[in-house]
């Protein structure tokens, strides 16, 4: 079916952001992944390519356009380089609206240049060893000290956590109140006094990302670092999670997309018992059922990109599309990966990458298991 979701405006920046990965990040991609973490130059580039801060205010560096299609390009410019290191989309789709809503004149004064022009990378500190999708289980707590926060608390897999010069901190900031409520955003800065890094963590896949463990220790975070609005932090958290479990849509189609055209094409090369497995009925089947579904989740996705555009994609169908499409990537790349037998498990083989690589989609931003919570309980059952 005809895609009518991108513009000429889009395949214009669709060619830049293709020009600056071939050119920045594939020939350095596997040394990153060696090192576990990717060199923070790409970054700086990046912030001259105008890769940054899309929606960001152009009086400090941004695009100043509100259109996610701008993320979503250049997640499916990255993916369809198997540069699943480069932390780019929790930056843009997860940091930046943060940010962008809820700081005050002076702080996107302080912040948001550099956060633009990749000197400052972002993160958001959400989960806790003992908390991961429920973010009421928080146990990091802030208490006021005069104007300041003293922090204590521990985070774990942090996405551009060895990185990260400013980290997005969820914490209790009132002990009284119950559940979700009492919950506020803090902005930790690097090389704050009690802030501290544990291990780049040794993860199954996505090897170049820096992915880490954070640790606070009685850190004085200054008044003017609350980001929003005092104890509505479970509230600012709910308004920006669409966003991110669209970007994790995004990158699953991607991956589906992208992985299934590189097997069709080794179906028709790769022969047995005296010609190609693609003229199997198996093959032809398995590949007849995957295109049939990833093109649904396309025109699911397309869709829902619009109309996050429009200001009505809500937490449940974000919920629908996260879990619906990282499920379906993980099946078509098992299946992908069985069509192309014994090579498929060589990881110099974009689809095995692709496999170690995509397990997580599932897990963060929240589980499965609780965005189908999400969906049912707006079912009423």
């Amino acid at each position: 079916m005809q895609r009518d979701l991108y513009t000429e405006d889009h395949d214009a920046f669709r060619d830049t952001a293709r020009g600056f990965v071939e050119r920045y990040i594939s020939p350095h991609h596997d040394e990153w992944e060696k090192d576990g973490v990717v060199d923070r130059g790409v970054w700086v580039e990046a912030g001259k390519h105008g890769l940054l801060g899309f929606e960001i205010e152009e009086q400090y560096g941004g695009g100043g356009v509100h259109d996610f299609r701008y993320n979503a390009v250049l997640s499916e410019e990255l993916i369809r380089a198997g540069a699943s290191g480069v932390g780019f989309g929790l930056h843009n789709d997860v940091s930046a609206p943060y940010f962008d809503r809820l700081a005050t004149p002076e702080q996107k004064e302080r912040w948001l240049p550099k956060f633009c022009s990749g000197e400052l990378i972002s993160a958001i500190a959400m989960t806790e060893p003992a908390a991961g999708s429920d973010l009421q289980g928080i146990k990091t707590t802030a208490v006021r000290d005069g104007d300041d926060w003293i922090l204590n608390g521990q985070k774990t897999f942090i996405t551009n956590g060895i990185n990260s010069d400013l980290v997005i901190v969820v914490a209790k900031t009132d002990p009284e109140a119950k559940a979700s409520a009492g919950t506020s955003l803090l902005i930790v800065e690097r090389d704050m006094p009690g802030f501290e890094r544990g291990r780049n963590l040794n993860k199954v896949g996505m090897k170049a990302q820096d992915t880490a463990e954070l640790f606070f220790t009685n850190v004085r975070v200054p008044g003017n670092n609350l980001l929003g609005g005092e104890n509505r932090g479970f509230i600012h958290l709910m308004e920006n999670l669409p966003q991110e479990r669209l970007s994790i849509a995004v990158g699953a189609v991607a991956s589906a997309e992208q992985v299934l055209a590189t097997t069709i094409e080794y179906c028709k090369t790769r022969t047995a018992f005296g010609k190609p497995i693609g003229s199997f009925q198996n093959s032809r089947f398995v590949l007849a059922e995957l295109a049939t579904e990833v093109e649904i989740a396309r025109h699911y996705l397309n869709k829902s990109i619009l109309e996050h555009n429009a200001g009505r994609f809500s937490a449940v169908d974000a919920a629908m599309a996260k879990w619906w499409t990282t499920e379906l990537q993980k099946k078509v790349i098992d299946s992908c990966l069985q069509l192309h037998g014994g090579y498929g498990y060589m990881l110099e083989y974009p689809v095995a990458k692709a496999f170690i690589d995509s397990r997580v989609q599932t897990i963060y931003g929240g589980t499965t298991e609780i965005m189908k919570e999400i969906v049912g309980r707006s079912l009423g059952v």
